[in-house]
């Protein structure tokens, strides 16, 4: 958290205006990437979240659940609920309720729910204030699960109508949305712990950040979500107050290693590594931001190691090339990126760096991140594209299952080996920082030896207010909770 001092008492009333990152449609955490930049702020105030993890403390504590215990080697979970708690539709928030939405969540195939299927055996509910998760084997940071979608406890009536309809428990309800324009919810006077103190969240949308900045900086909206490095450097600059988390593996080039595409070839995957220095992306695409690092964590995150990323050598980068082209490889290779200016910029370096060693680059540059999406997600339809993976410092483990294990449902395409499922593996059962952080160490050299991804940076993502904006709360993904948010007036 930066900045905001204690205010004294919180005021009553006002909306808060909000300016999303990109327009979520729709708001279903089976559906939808849970995080602060795709919707995930809006979900958690609709759906609350059971759990939520404290950024100042790294410690995990309830919010819409009472309690959450293990049992003496983390093979089971026992979660208690606050008694009297309902959805917004007036049913109670019960042990079956919370079996039935999490089904739901795995049997949508969301985001963690590959994780979530191959790691707890089964979900009892003795009853209808205990939900008892047993785990397939030792897993002591499962809590973290439950501060993200599986978390987000969804209503059985917001399938009722064939259409989803967003109906959960959370602090504020569903309102209206318009497309292109915005999304408006409401507070809810039946929250557990209390009315919240805004009469509304708007939720609007403004593609350009820099837009999204000046519109903050003279007070037309109270608040923005920010990723771009240097905008985010300048709303710090100027004084707004935030949310910020910094997103190891934010900024990378994915390589689709499927048969029939460049990155099949590993020597091609690591003389692309070689060929490609950080340092003159973000000189180019984010001028004065120094994120520039090709470590899978860096020196900034609790899971930095000793362990060395592949340095830069175009030399090795010729020399591993000339090896592919010997037995048939063309040396063609396609680029995905999106229109807008740092990705623009981002692609016409890689393209530079790679055609310096001997490939020849095709740049194909979608017109929008749906676009992008649909062919690095949906149909794989591409050599080496821009995207995130976020491995983010709150509980990795999750989002390293689900973009680089065999069995994980985002890896997009990118090589996955038994020796980097075994490490991912291994990581779940380490118990404390140290031992978790030796792994991550070992992730390190066995990632220099797949190339999965090329690693340009972290991502920087801030969720800024302005110095009217109080009582913000952060959690996991870089989403806030406005249960507590209030306004000053006048």
């Amino acid at each position: 958290m930066i900045g905001g001092t204690d205010a004294g008492p919180p005021a009553e009333g006002g909306t808060l205006t909000f300016a999303t990152y990109a327009e979520a449609g729709l708001l279903d955490p089976a559906e939808t990437i849970v995080a602060g930049s795709t919707g995930g702020v809006e979900m958690a105030a609709i759906f609350d979240v059971l759990m939520r993890w404290d950024s100042k403390t790294g410690d995990l504590y309830p919010q819409l659940a009472k309690s959450l215990k293990a049992n003496g080697d983390s093979t089971a979970f026992t979660l208690t609920l606050r008694d009297g708690v309902t959805f917004s539709d007036g049913t109670p928030l019960n042990a079956q309720a919370v079996k039935w939405s999490i089904e739901r969540y795995v049997k949508k195939g969301a985001d963690e729910a590959a994780l979530w299927k191959s790691s707890v055996k089964a979900v009892e509910t003795p009853d209808d204030l205990t939900v008892v998760f047993e785990l397939a084997h030792e897993w002591p940071t499962f809590p973290f699960m439950l501060t993200t979608g599986p978390g987000m406890i969804v209503a059985k009536s917001s399938d009722a109508k064939g259409k989803f309809t967003p109906v959960g428990a959370g602090a504020f309800t569903f309102e209206r949305y318009k497309p292109k324009e915005e999304t408006v919810l409401k507070a809810r006077a039946g929250y557990w712990d209390r009315k919240p103190n805004l009469d509304r969240v708007r939720m609007v949308y403004v593609d350009d950040p820099n837009a999204a900045l000046d519109t903050l900086n003279t007070k037309r909206i109270q608040a923005a979500f920010l990723r771009d490095p240097v905008v985010v450097q300048k709303a710090l600059k100027d004084g707004n107050n935030g949310y910020l988390s910094m997103v190891a593996l934010g900024n990378v080039g994915v390589i689709n290693a499927t048969p029939g595409h460049p990155g099949a070839d590993p020597r091609v995957r690591k003389a692309m590594h070689y060929a490609i220095q950080p340092e003159v992306i973000y000189r180019r695409a984010y001028p004065g931001t120094g994120l520039a690092s090709n470590a899978l964590f860096p020196e900034f995150s609790v899971w930095h190691t000793g362990a060395k990323p592949l340095p830069y050598d175009p030399g090795k980068a010729r020399e591993l090339l000339a090896q592919a082209k010997a037995d048939g490889y063309d040396g063609k290779v396609t680029w995905l990126d999106s229109q807008d200016p740092a990705s623009r910029t981002t692609a016409l370096a890689v393209k530079a760096m790679l055609e310096n060693v001997g490939f020849d680059v095709e740049l194909d540059l979608v017109r929008s991140i749906s676009d992008q999406i649909t062919k690095v997600a949906v149909r794989k339809s591409y050599d080496v594209a821009g995207w995130g993976m976020s491995w983010r410092e709150a509980g990795p483990y999750g989002r390293m299952y689900a973009t680089l294990h065999a069995k994980g449902n985002l890896t997009v395409g990118m090589p996955t080996t038994p020796k980097m499922s075994a490490l991912i593996e291994e990581l779940r059962g380490a118990g404390t920082v140290e031992e978790q952080r030796e792994v991550m160490g070992r992730v390190q050299a066995q990632w220099n030896e797949d190339v999965p991804a090329l690693v340009f940076g972290p991502q920087p993502e801030l969720a800024a207010w302005t110095d009217d904006v109080h009582g913000v709360t952060g959690t996991v993904n870089s989403m806030v909770l406005l249960d507590d948010a209030w306004l000053a007036q006048g």
